[in-house]
This record gives C-alpha cells, sequence and structure tokens, in this order.
C-alpha cells in the first residue's frame, strides 16, 4: 500500500495532549534519560510509566513514573538527530531495529495468536482455543470461563492466555489466585512451560515480604506478577484493602465455582477484583450449581450485561465468555490420539466383613437403620448415615464419630431426651474400641492390591489411595508401610498423607513429592482435598478408593488426579466394597458400587458425570442421595429421579442442557475456522494462521545470539559464556543487572538452582523437556536446571532492553543500502483513551513523500540483513538528512489519517455490537445504570482516539558509488 504525499505540517509527539508512552519509546524525567518498559492508565495520577534507565548516571536502573507526579518528556520525533552505523553487517541497526518491533505491543485488531508454538508443550490446537476466544472481540474485554472438565490441561491454556496478553502489552500486571495446595503447582507450569515468573505469596512468602518490602507498602504494587491463595486473600481483611487500591490487567481464579455463595468471602473477593481488572479468566471444572441464577451471578462476573434475565437465558446468550469440552470431544478425542491412554475401568474389589465388622452391621442395621417399619434411636435423620460411612470408611473414623457425638450430647441442658441415644452410642463404641487392622477386611484387601500392583521396598510403583476421612488416612500411615514390608526410616518416608488439616507449604510438598521420581514416596493417602486442581499423574497412574464418596461428581474429581492430559499409561482405578451379610445392612454393595458403575457409563457416553443427577454439586448430591435413601429409594432411582426433575425445569433446560450438550466443541480443524464463524458455542473467532508478527531475524536464537555479540563482545570472559553448540545449551554468570530481574522468579527455583550464579538456558526444546523430566525424576526438586528461551523468557527481555539503550537520546541510524533515494523509516501507532494501540504501522518514506507500509518488506527488499557489507560510505550528511525528517513524518501521518477507519473498522464493529446490545439492557436500579454508564464509557474508551503517535527509527540511504536506480512512483 502506497501513497504520494507532499505536505510538511507539524507532527506533535503527543496526539490531542495524550499521555501515549509506547513501550521502546524513550522519555526523559527528572533530567535523565529512560527506556519505556510498559504505559498504563490510573484512575487518578495520569499514565504510569514503567522505564529503565538509559543515560550514565541511571543506566539500567528500573523505575515508575506518573504524569500526574512529573514531568515525562517523549522525545519530539522532529528532533530526531541521525548517526552512521559503522558496525559490521549494519548489525547495529538491525538489532535496534529488532529490539523494538519486540517491544511494540501488538493492537488489538490483531487478534491471531502470535506465540503459541513457541512454548514447551505440544501443539493441540483444542488448548489454543481458549485463547482465541478471549481475543476475538467478541467480548468487551478479554473475559472468559474455561469449563473444559478435569484432565484437559486448564492450566495450560490459561498460560496461552496469558502469554498473548502479555505480547499485547495487556499483561504487565497479573493476579493468580488459586486454593492453596496447588500454588506450587500452577507456578510451576507457568514458569516451566511459558516462561512466566510468578511470585508465590503463600503464608511462608508473605511473611518474607513483610520483612523485604517498607511498611505499609502494598505488596501487590511490590511485585507485578503475583500468585496468591484465594484463603490467605479472603480471609485477610489487609489485603482485601490492598486490592480496593490497585488495578491489574489480568486476573486467573481458578476453582471458580467456589466464587458462586453470594456474601460468602470468596464471593467478596470476586466482586472486588473482577472490575479492577482488564482480563478476567476464570477456571473450573464444576462451575455451576444446578441454579440458573447462581451461574448468571458468575457469568456476571465476566460481563455484568451479558444476562438480561438471570433466571432465564440460554447457552448462547453467553456463548461468547466461556467454553467447555470433554476427553470425548470429537476435537480433543481426534488430536489426543496416542498421547492420552482411554482409562481402565472402575474395579471393585469386595471385602467380606470381618467377624468383628459384622457386630457393628449387625448393630447398625438394628438400632440405627432400620427397615421400613423401624425407627432410629437418632433424633437427627441424617446422623445414623453419617456413622455408616464413618464405619464404610474405617473403625478408626467410626471411633471418632462416636466419641464426637457422645460430647455433644452429653453437653446438652435435657439428657433425658438423648438418653437412649447415648447408650446406643456407648453400644458401638464398646464394639469399636477393641478393632485393629486385624480386624479390618478392607485393609487386608488394601494391602493385598497394593502388593498386586507391585507397591514394595524394592519396587518403584506408586499408588494414590483416597479417603473421605482425616481419621483413616492417618491410622493407614501408623499400620500401612510395615504392612508392605517397609521398615526403619523407609517406612516413614514410603507414605505420605495430606488432607485439609495441613499448612498449604506441607500440602504443596506432598503433591511435589509424590510427583518426583526419585523420591522414596510410594503411597500418597489423601483426603478430598486432592480431588481438584491437583496433578497426581506425572509417576501415578494407580488410584485405589479405600472409601467411596457418595457423590458422582466427587469420583469423576478424584479419578481426575491421574485421568489426565501427560499421563503415559492407562489409569486404572479400585475401589475397596466392603460387604456383609447381615439382613439390612447397608454395606458398599448398596450404595458405593452403584455409584462407581453410574459414574464410569456417564464417563464413557457423556466424558462426565457432572450432568447424572442435575445437582451440579457433590455435596448436593450426597445430601439429596441420604434424604433418598431415607424415603427408600435405591441408589439408581435417586439418581434418575433427580435427572428428570432437573430436566423438567425449563429454567435448567435452557441453559445447562445446552451447557452440557456440545457447548464448545467444533470438532476437529477448529483452529482453522473462519474468523467471521459465530455459530460454534463457545468456540470463539479462530483466526486462520499465526499473528502477522513483523521479524528481521528468522528467529529469537538469532536475535539473541547477535545481541550478546553485540552488547558483550567479551562474553567469554564478562559473562563466563559457554556455549554447547551440540545441544545448545548456553550458560553464563549473570550481571548485577539481570540478578536484580530475577527476585521476579519463583524463589524456590532461583534459591535451588543457583541462579544468581550461574544460568542455564536453551532454544532446544527437545534439551528444555529433557531438564524438566530429569527435574521430576530427582529427588530433591521439580525446578528443571536448565530453562526454554522463550520471547518472554526474562533473558531475552533483558537483552532487548540492553540493545535499545546502546542507542543515545533521540537518535536514529543511518543504514546504506540498496535504495534509489533516502527512504525514513517510521513507526505510527494509533491507541484508544486507555493508551493501548489499536493501529500499528511500519512504515518507509521517500524524500518524495511516497509511503509504504511494509518496513520489514522494504528492508529485505534493500538487502538489509546479515550477509550484507557496510561500505563505510554514504551519499550526503546527516544534518541533511535530518532536514527531510519533519516531511517524512507529515506525510507518513497524512498516510495513517486516510486509512485509519478502514484500519480501525474490525475494532469498531464488536463494539459498536456491544453498545447496542448494552442499549437494551434495562436496569430497575440505581446501581444498575451506573454499571450501565460504566461499560459503556469503557466500550467507548476502547475505540481509536487522537492522532498517531510517530517515531523515526533509522533512514536508508544509496550506496554513492552504486550504479544508481529511479526513484519508486508506486
Amino acid at each position: 500500500m502506497t501513497a504520494q504525499q507532499s505536505s510538511t505540517a507539524p507532527v506533535d509527539p503527543r496526539p490531542n495532549g495524550e499521555d501515549q508512552f509506547p513501550a521502546g519509546a524513550q522519555v526523559f524525567v527528572r533530567d535523565e534519560v529512560w527506556l519505556v518498559r510498559n504505559s498504563v492508565r490510573t484512575e487518578h495520577d495520569g499514565a504510569k510509566v514503567d522505564v529503565v534507565g538509559v543515560s550514565d548516571f541511571v543506566r539500567d536502573q528500573e523505575a515508575v513514573f506518573f504524569t500526574g507526579l512529573d514531568t515525562i518528556e517523549l522525545i519530539d520525533p522532529r528532533r530526531t538527530k541521525l548517526v552512521r552505523d559503522e558496525s559490521s553487517n549494519f548489525r547495529r541497526s538491525r538489532l535496534f531495529l529488532e529490539a523494538v518491533l519486540r517491544k511494540t505491543a501488538l493492537p488489538q485488531s490483531e487478534r491471531r495468536l502470535a506465540l503459541a508454538d513457541s512454548f514447551l508443550l505440544d501443539s493441540l490446537p483444542y488448548q489454543r482455543r481458549p485463547a482465541e476466544l478471549a481475543l476475538s472481540g467478541r467480548n468487551l474485554r478479554p473475559r472468559l470461563l474455561i469449563a473444559d472438565v478435569v484432565g484437559l490441561g486448564k492450566t495450560l491454556e490459561i498460560g496461552l492466555t496469558l502469554a498473548e496478553l502479555i505480547r499485547r502489552g495487556r499483561g504487565e500486571r497479573i493476579l493468580v489466585v488459586t486454593p492453596q495446595h496447588v500454588l506450587e503447582q500452577f507456578q510451576h507450569e507457568l514458569w516451566t512451560r511459558f516462561a512466566i515468573p510468578l511470585v508465590r505469596l503463600d503464608s511462608v512468602g508473605i511473611e518474607r515480604i513483610q520483612r523485604e518490602i517498607p511498611a505499609g507498602r502494598n505488596p501487590f504494587t511490590y511485585f507485578k506478577r503475583v500468585i496468591v491463595s484465594i484463603d490467605t486473600l479472603k480471609n485477610t481483611d489487609q489485603y482485601k484493602h490492598h486490592l480496593e487500591r490497585i488495578n491489574w490487567d489480568a486476573v486467573v481464579i481458578d476453582e471458580s465455582h467456589n466464587l458462586i455463595n453470594r456474601g460468602s468471602l470468596r464471593n467478596q473477593l470476586a466482586q472486588i477484583l473482577a472490575p479492577r481488572t482488564d482480563a478476567l479468566i476464570l477456571a473450573s471444572a464444576t462451575p455451576h450449581n444446578g441454579d440458573a441464577k447462581s451461574f448468571a451471578e458468575l457469568i456476571g462476573l465476566l460481563d455484568p450485561a451479558a444476562i438480561r434475565d438471570p433466571e432465564h437465558y440460554r447457552a448462547e446468550d453467553i456463548e461468547h465468555l466461556f467454553i467447555r469440552r470433554t476427553k470425548i470431544s470429537p476435537e480433543v478425542r481426534e488430536q489426543m490420539k496416542g498421547q492420552w491412554a482411554d482409562r481402565g475401568p472402575s474395579q471393585s474389589v469386595r471385602c467380606a466383613a470381618t467377624p468383628a465388622e459384622e457386630k457393628i452391621f449387625e448393630e447398625l442395621a438394628a438400632v440405627w437403620l432400620p427397615g421400613e417399619n423401624g425407627t432410629s434411636v437418632s433424633g437427627v435423620p441424617l446422623f445414623p448415615y453419617t456413622l455408616l460411612k464413618s464405619f464404610l470408611s474405617s473403625h478408626a473414623a467410626l471411633k471418632a464419630t462416636v466419641s464426637a457425638r457422645i460430647k455433644t450430647l452429653e453437653k446438652k441442658d435435657e439428657p433425658t431426651a438423648t438418653r437412649a441415644e447415648l447408650a446406643a452410642l456407648r453400644t458401638l463404641q464398646e464394639l469399636v474400641e477393641p478393632l485393629t487392622e486385624a480386624d479390618s477386611a478392607k485393609f487386608a484387601a488394601l494391602v493385598e492390591q497394593l502388593k498386586a500392583i507391585g507397591v514394595g521396598p524394592k519396587s518403584d510403583a506408586r499408588v494414590v489411595v483416597f479417603s473421605e476421612r482425616v481419621q483413616t488416612l492417618e491410622w493407614l500411615r501408623t499400620v500401612l508401610p510395615a504392612a508392605l514390608g517397609f521398615r526403619g526410616r523407609a517406612a516413614e518416608e514410603s507414605t505420605r498423607v495430606m488432607h485439609g488439616g495441613l499448612s498449604d507449604e506441607q500440602q504443596m510438598q506432598c503433591v511435589e513429592d509424590f510427583g518426583l521420581a526419585d523420591a522414596p514416596v510410594r503411597v500418597l493417602l489423601t483426603g478430598d482435598v486432592a480431588s481438584e486442581g491437583v496433578n497426581l499423574h506425572r509417576q501415578c497412574h494407580q488410584l485405589i478408593h479405600y472409601d467411596v464418596p457418595w457423590s458422582l461428581i466427587r469420583i469423576e474429581q478424584r479419578n481426575g488426579r491421574i485421568d489426565r492430559y501427560g499421563q503415559a499409561h492407562q489409569p486404572q482405578f479400585r475401589a475397596l466394597i466392603l460387604t456383609s451379610e447381615v439382613e439390612g445392612a447397608k454395606d458398599d454393595t448398596v450404595v458405593a458400587e452403584r455409584l462407581l458403575d453410574r459414574e464410569d457409563q456417564a464417563h464413557r457416553a457423556l466424558g462426565t458425570a457432572e450432568a447424572v443427577t442435575g445437582l451440579y454439586r457433590a455435596e448436593a448430591e450426597e445430601k439429596s442421595l441420604i434424604q433418598d435413601l431415607l424415603r427408600g429409594r435405591t441408589v439408581d432411582e435417586s439418581l434418575d429421579a433427580h435427572r428428570a426433575e432437573a430436566e423438567a425445569d425449563a429454567a435448567m433446560d435452557d441453559f445447562l442442557a445446552d451447557f452440557f450438550g456440545s457447548v464448545g466443541d467444533a470438532g476437529p480443524g477448529a483452529e482453522n475456522a473462519d474468523p467471521q464463524n459465530t455459530e460454534g458455542k463457545g468456540a470463539g473467532t479462530s483466526a486462520p494462521g499465526n499473528a502477522a508478527v513483523p521479524r528481521l531475524f528468522t528467529s529469537t536464537a538469532e536475535f539473541l545470539d547477535e545481541a550478546l555479540s553485540e552488547v558483550f563482545p567479551d562474553a567469554t570472559t564478562s559473562l563466563d559464556l559457554h556455549r554447547d553448540i551440540e545441544s545448545g545449551l548456553l550458560s553464563f554468570r549473570p550481571p548485577t543487572d539481570l540478578v536484580h530481574r530475577l527476585k521476579a522468579l519463583p524463589l524456590d527455583y532461583v534459591r535451588e538452582q543457583r541462579l544468581r550464579e550461574r544460568l542455564l538456558v536453551t532454544f532446544n526444546r527437545r534439551l528444555a523437556e529433557h531438564s524438566l523430566k530429569r527435574a521430576r525424576e530427582s529427588s530433591t526438586s521439580s525446578w528443571p536446571e536448565i530453562s526454554l528461551l522463550t520471547d518472554l523468557h526474562p533473558v531475552v527481555e533483558w537483552l532487548t532492553d540492553k540493545v535499545l539503550v546502546r542507542l543515545g537520546r533521540q537518535e536514529a541510524l543511518i543504514i546504506t543500502a540498496d535504495v534509489p533515494e533516502p527512504t525514513y523509516l517510521v513507526q505510527g501507532v494509533y491507541s484508544n483513551a486507555l493508551g493501548r494501540p489499536t493501529v500499528v504501522k511500519w512504515m518507509g518514506v521517500t524524500r518524495g513523500g511516497t509511503v509504504e507500509d511494509d518496513m520489514v518488506g522494504l528492508l529485505r527488499r534493500s538487502g538489509v540483513g546479515p550477509t550484507m557489507a557496510n561500505p563505510m560510505r554514504h551519499s550526503e550528511p546527516a544534518t541533511a538528512l535530518e532536514a527531510g525528517i519533519p516531511g517524512a513524518l507529515a506525510a507518513a501521518e497524512q498516510f495513517l489519517d486516510r486509512h485509519r477507519d478502514a484500519w480501525d473498522e474490525p475494532l469498531r464493529k464488536p463494539i459498536d455490537d456491544y453498545k447496542a446490545r448494552l442499549g437494551d439492557w434495562e436496569q430497575p436500579t440505581l446501581a444498575g445504570e451506573r454499571t450501565k454508564k460504566s461499560l459503556a464509557s469503557l466500550a467507548d474508551s476502547l475505540l481509536t482516539t487522537g492522532r498517531p503517535l510517530m517515531r523515526v527509527l533509522a533512514v536508508l540511504v544509496p550506496d554513492p558509488e552504486a550504479p544508481a536506480r529511479p526513484p519508486s512512483t508506486a
């Protein structure tokens, strides 16, 4: 695209008085020159500009300035000083131009993914689609609910989405909120896979930070990207105070179904965060409780105007805000062929009750759970089933339940009313008190099953054993190792217990140790705290339900800990089923065995068991089932009846039936879908191919190699740099300014790998993957010693900044190239009212006013590349070339202005569509009207505003000794 221009109108570097400071630009503040890293608007202090020092006194120092507090002078492009590039092959110019290309955020109009193929993960298009949906423009902001069922890789999908936001300048400040037991797991995945560092603010991390930062300082301003436990945030008024005073580029909330209950601390936290972030990513495999209104509230966090009637809406009303697939969804199934083994059957292991256990069954059947014509000794209808479930777990759990109930009744003011129940409890207490592991049929079966699997002192086999009861877990820890043949220290190390009573540090350590191949742990005894979000599949494909939860959802969540993306072996499931010969005994064949069978059927037919009952919550499923058992219903009758009731509910049918249908399943080839197609439920608009990202260098590896040679010509000495040409490994001692940047990396990783002393990095994905695998096979740490260099890696960002600051204040380079006349390389950026780029153009402008908006193509046609020679001669003085800068800038701006509307159309249309929907959204309350006005204002702020920011990057001049070429007339 070209245009002929002749105007020499002046160019204002700050259009319409707007504070625009693009990444890579230089500014003058407090008598020093700084390089802009990022700039965002604030509510009260103008633009917040993150910078790094360029001039000698502040070189490499990081700082933050606000236009409301400081005078920040953006260097006037008309006063650009041109300097000769005398480097070999014009390396200095090529590096500078590449660095500017890399530092410039992609415009909002670029919907395609730019980085998806550069990370340490398999290329699976279904995992790209959440990021594509977030960037599709179908929603006002990048906001979505990732509702894929357990095991599909939601953390990876989140990582891809965050990476793309970072590349667009919309991910500088990130907050990730997770359950406490998956903090390190989430942090580990985002760093090792994507090179996105998160500072972990767990209980230990918070104490450390309070010692490091000034008193009263907001820790969320001290660190730009953090991960914190939802339990930490929701229970601390201090952090609520801090969160109310900060805005984020992106907030991620994992296991977001916990946010639904209005008035809860988690819900209050979500209500604080949602309006204070641009991007919001919610993740949950079970993001609903079966109530249309509650689910609408969750969606309202993403877009308050998405649902007009919270009790009556359909899936297509919100398809732009969520995505959901199961393992049997066609696109997932096709893409995962050979990479994720189908799960094995849920095997029931029947255990005939011992004589001592049969006596307890008799007592329960006769006194506590009599048949149709009998009554229970307990005045609390559900308590007998609490006793039964405790007993079906273990005699240790039953002991604890009986003792707790006796203490409760003894404290009551009316002991007469509870005398019969107390007597019955003491009878049970006498029956259960003498029991040991020798009296437990389940324990004998567990030992037999573990030995059959191969668990023992001379085997690496691992198993995760689930139980609902902490007392069962603790009892098993004391008796199981010896029964398996472990002795001494090996007995202590072989078995680990994890439950909600442990601290976050203890829970994370359990998960990490179980995932390390060389760690001595062989059996992980865990409660259902591990049934959500925890990866237990790295070294394990065997799972045993010591007791079975009375919920299909909970069974599926447990199984999903080992049946998940990345599992190398067929997942195997066993459940210990205690059986009884006592007439009327409600043993495990009555409930547990039927639930196992129904979960297995639903998983194979539907890909999930969550919709079987229509209750959508584990707690609701269990409570409803017990109530139905009291009414005389069987398990199958209960499950079928509740599903029928749910299907008869019109509100449910409106959205949950669609939600559990083929929502988000665009099928194979969805990654190449028409970007204008909006028919697929939850599929987003997947633009074909990758984003058009201009690059001068063929790869980041090539850029880094030349940048090192330019910035550190004596790197072998100054950095103690070592290269392994065969493997691609780079090893060097980080200088002080890079060490300072490493504070953003996970502290455990920095300390364990001694990164302040030496860094090991590579572009070789196979080597990085091998290092990650080797770390998992370690007995000490899961952090790999070698990290993969991506565009987001701190080392790449550090070198890019080093290249940029080597050019002086308000300078651009002169390059001798194969051009017929001097051609100015100009960057033009339109932005919206929030300071985010909406249109970015890289132009070549001739002295005669011809404009071409393909700078990279122009450079290549002009012979600018690694093999070009620098003739060290020039056609005219720099001062003569500088005289042409104002005219070139004016021609470039007029070219941009003429095409602005056409470039703006893809961005403007979805905003206009949203405003139209917003206009139809009637709000009866004053608060609702304020929300409506706020959203309308936000929509307007996303449109391009003002004049473009212009910048001269370099000038191409002809070689005076080369044959003359006619000027371009295109």
